[in-house]
C-alpha cells in the first residue's frame, strides 16, 4: 500500500484503477504513450519488438505513426513541434546537378535530395537512382475512368490567413484547387475526397487518423480500378518562425516536400505490422517527382523526407505524401504550389 501511495503522489498518472474496462498490460501501455514526449518517438528512442505479435505492440506501433507526422493537440497547436525536420529538409540548391553519373552516387544522392530521419533505415539498395528513375510511371491513358485520387488524412489543416469554417482556405480547398488543376488544365481524371478522419465526436484527434482512413479509401480504389495514382495531401507543422516560400514565375510560392514511409527502423528493422509491397514504387514516384521539379522549377522540392512507418502509401504503387507548405504559408502561397505541383505531376505522369 505504502508503494501504491508513493506511485500515486510522485506519478499521478501511472496509477492503475482496478475497475477500468480494460486489461493492466493495455492501461499501462496507453499511460506511457501519453507520458513519454512525441519528439521520443521521432527521434526513435523508444525500440519496439516487432516480433511480438501481440495486440498491445501492435497498438503501440500505430500510435508512433500516428504521432510522429504533424502532430497536434485538440486546439490545433504542434505538439512538441519537431524542428529538425524543417530544419534539415531544405529546398535543393539551385541549379543542382541532376545527371545520371551524379545520381549514381549514393551519398551524393542522399546528401542532396533526401533527409532520413534518425529512427529509419536507408540503404544503396533501396535509394538507388539507376532503378527508381527506370520505373515507368506513365498512366494508362487509353482506357476512361478517374486516374488520380487526392484525399487528406488529416483534413483540419489550415493555413496563415485561412477563414475559420471556410473550408475553401484550408488543406481541403487547396486540394480542390489541385483537382480542378489536373482534370481541366491537364485533362487528368482526378477525384477529390474530402473524407474527415482526424475529428472524433466534433473535436481534432489525430491518434487514429490513418487507420480510419484506409478502409474508405480502399473502397474508393475498389470502386474506381482506374485509379492509378494516391495523393494524400498535407501541409506541414513548423516553428512559428519558418516561412517555407520560394518564387516561381514571379510569384510567391509555397514549397513542398514529398514523404516516403519505409515500413522499417534503424532499431527494429522490417516493421512486419506495416507491411507495404511498393515502397519501392513510392520511392521511385517521389523521386522522379523530385528530379523533374528540380530541373524545372528549382528550389520548390525540400528535400523527400523517409521515416519509419506506412502511412497508408501500401493502397496503391504510384502513392504519394505530399507536405506542401506549412501553418504560416498564406493561402494564396499554397494555391500557387498547386500550379506548379499539378504541372510536375503532368510531366512524370504522361509526358
Amino acid at each position: 500500500i505504502l508503494l501504491e501511495e508513493a506511485v500515486r503522489a510522485s506519478v499521478p498518472g501511472m496509477v492503475y484503477e482496478p475497475g477500468e474496462q480494460r486489461t493492466a498490460g493495455a492501461w499501462v501501455m496507453q499511460q506511457a504513450m501519453r507520458l513519454i514526449p512525441i519528439s521520443a518517438y521521432a527521434e526513435g528512442k523508444l525500440s519496439v519488438d516487432t516480433e511480438v505479435e501481440d495486440l498491445e505492440t501492435y497498438e503501440m506501433i500505430l500510435a508512433q505513426q500516428e504521432s510522429d507526422e504533424n502532430a497536434v493537440d485538440e486546439n490545433g497547436n504542434l505538439i512538441g513541434e519537431d524542428n529538425s525536420a524543417a530544419a534539415s529538409a531544405q529546398a535543393s540548391a539551385a541549379a543542382i546537378d541532376t545527371s545520371m553519373e551524379k545520381l549514381s552516387n549514393y551519398e551524393y544522392l542522399l546528401g542532396n535530395f533526401y533527409t532520413v530521419d534518425s529512427s529509419t533505415m536507408a540503404d544503396p539498395e533501396l535509394i538507388n537512382a539507376e532503378k527508381l528513375l527506370g520505373k515507368d510511371l506513365k498512366i494508362n491513358e487509353s482506357t476512361g475512368g478517374p486516374k488520380v485520387l487526392i484525399y487528406h488524412t488529416h483534413s483540419q489543416e489550415t493555413f496563415a490567413d485561412s477563414v475559420p469554417g471556410d473550408t475553401s482556405t484550408s488543406i481541403l480547398g487547396i486540394g480542390e484547387y489541385l483537382s480542378q488543376l489536373l482534370n481541366d488544365t491537364y485533362g487528368i481524371e482526378t477525384l477529390h475526397h474530402q473524407g474527415v478522419y482526424d475529428l472524433i465526436n466534433g473535436k481534432l484527434d489525430r491518434s487514429m487518423a490513418y487507420q480510419l482512413a484506409e478502409p474508405e479509401i480502399t473502397r474508393i480504389l475498389q470502386e474506381n480500378p482506374s485509379i492509378e495514382v494516391v495523393i494524400d495531401l498535407h501541409r506541414d507543422g513548423v516553428a512559428e518562425g519558418t516561412h517555407l516560400v520560394t518564387e516561381v514565375n514571379g510569384k510567391p510560392t509555397a514549397q513542398i516536400m514529398f514523404f516516403n514511409g519505409l515500413s522499417r527502423s534503424r532499431a527494429n528493422g522490417e516493421i512486419s505490422y506495416l507491411a507495404n509491397p511498393y515502397i519501392e514504387d513510392n520511392l521511385a514516384f517521389s523521386l522522379q517527382m523530385q528530379i523533374a521539379a528540380a530541373r524545372k522549377y528549382p528550389g520548390f522540392t525540400r528535400h523527400i523526407y523517409l521515416r519509419a512507418y506506412r502511412y497508408n502509401m501500401h493502397l496503391a504503387p504510384k502513392t504519394l505524401l505530399v507536405e506542401a507548405g506549412a501553418q504560416t504559408n498564406t493561402v494564396e502561397e499554397m494555391r500557387n504550389a498547386m500550379e506548379v505541383l499539378a504541372d510536375t505531376l503532368d510531366s512524370v505522369l504522361t509526358k
